[in-house]
């Protein structure tokens, strides 16, 4: 009778810490392999057969050691599945002003030497495993990295 009194706390701390445990490594996870994009992106290199962008979600996609998939599955959980949850832009930074602005630019050439490349993986969610004492309501979250592209001798690659 006692040890029952005592199983159901146990294994329900147990299970809040393993399951706080795994959200916070899914997170730091896709972190990471976002940062790896944007690392792969200032070089400006591409896979064979891709264009930057599609190289650089690649990359993203191999550095999350296949979680990406697992925390954006698609319709009805997320809005979007995989790597379609990876946005990146390309923003100019004029430094003639103070503070530096930074203006979003498209199309060809976005991705020349001198402007900030950002990579985006958002909508990304979490079922908690046991969602004992709290909501039963998926979590949510993004990860971001930017950094400033570097110059190429032969320009910038095709996007």
């Amino acid at each position: 009778m006692e040890a029952a009194l005592i199983f159901i706390p146990f294994f329900a701390l147990f299970f809040a810490l393993l399951d706080f445990g795994l959200a916070l490594f899914l997170q730091n996870t896709i972190q990471f392999a976002v940062r790896q994009g944007v690392r792969y992106a200032v070089t400006s290199q591409t896979m064979s057969g891709m264009g930057q962008d599609n190289s650089i979600r690649a990359v993203v996609n191999q550095y999350s050691f296949g979680f990406l998939n697992y925390v954006a599955p698609g319709p009805p959980t997320t809005t979007c599945a995989g790597t379609a949850c990876i946005t990146i832009n390309y923003y100019h930074q004029d430094l003639s002003q103070s503070p530096s602005t930074l203006t979003l630019v498209t199309g060809k050439g976005s991705n020349a030497a001198g402007n900030v490349v950002q990579v985006t993986a958002s909508g990304l969610t979490y079922s908690w495993m046991v969602p004992l004492l709290r909501s039963s309501t998926a979590l949510t979250f993004s990860a971001s990295s930017a950094d400033i592209m570097e110059a190429q001798p032969n320009g910038p690659p095709t996007r």
